[in-house]
């Protein structure tokens, strides 16, 4: 695998920015790692961090280079400060950034495919609302979108903001806006949606709105794979969990 920092310009954000990609390598004498992929651009996992992190963190903190390697999976890790991925009343267009420059960004940097059937989003926390939201939002581009132990209700959230963290995202309730996740599963058509998964740990405080979530979704018709096993939010739980995220994803055989 090659990992790779890029630093660009953002003209969305209108700042410079960070990404941290991991490119899959066919290697066959590497020692403890294996290396998987072919001469057809890799499929693509865009991988968002938490509110407290940055685009290191996931390398930093689980071993998702070792486990993409395996797979031959391309896996993009975006900067967003503490955004919530949206278009910030006071911190930039964040969506825009994420939803089409980031995109357009990789596609002009690496050789990675562009397909939606090579083309999934997972997060955590503040990611797992980013990867739901690119999934519902933008359901013409991803195969597959996961969360794990995610801030699914930001309508809630922002109501019982005891950390303020919104108050530089949106001055406007979220209630029923297209940043309120559960108001946009009555807003696209489940057969036309990515495939979706939602995991969080049961002694985590985000647990009842992860299981709103995956009921209200289930009951609307999506194709939706959730669990809920013990387990905190804490970085334990998600490096073992994005093992599983990544054995869901419907990878084409190449």
């Amino acid at each position: 695998m090659a990992l790779l920092r890029c630093d660009f310009f953002s003209d969305a954000l209108r700042l410079s920015t960070s990404m941290q990609v991991v490119l899959p390598q066919p290697a066959h004498s590497q020692i403890g790692m294996a290396g998987s992929g072919g001469d057809e651009p890799p499929p693509v996992l865009y991988l968002l961090h938490g509110l407290s992190d940055d685009c290191t963190t996931w390398v930093r903190r689980t071993s998702i280079e070792r486990y993409a390697s395996e797979l031959g999976l391309a896996v993009v890790m975006p900067q967003v400060a503490r955004s919530f991925y949206l278009d910030g009343t006071h911190t930039g267009a964040y969506w825009e950034f994420l939803s089409a420059e980031l995109p357009a960004v990789v596609q002009r940097f690496f050789r990675v495919s562009d397909a939606r059937e090579d083309t999934f989003v997972a997060g955590l926390s503040m990611g797992g609302y980013g990867a739901l939201l690119s999934g519902l939002r933008q359901p013409e581009r991803f195969a597959a979108a996961a969360s794990l132990s995610g801030a699914l209700d930001a309508a809630e959230l922002q109501r019982t903001d005891a950390h303020d963290v919104f108050s530089h995202v949106a001055d406007a309730p979220l209630d029923g806006t297209p940043a309120d996740l559960f108001a946009l599963l009555d807003r696209v058509v489940p057969a036309t949606a990515p495939q979706f998964y939602v995991r969080c740990g049961t002694e985590d405080g985000l647990l009842d709105s992860n299981r709103r979530f995956a009921a209200a979704a289930r009951e609307r018709g999506f194709d939706i794979t959730d669990g809920f096993d013990p387990g905190t939010h804490e970085w334990g739980y998600w490096d073992r969990t994005v093992q599983d995220v990544l054995a869901w994803l419907p990878l084409r055989t190449r």
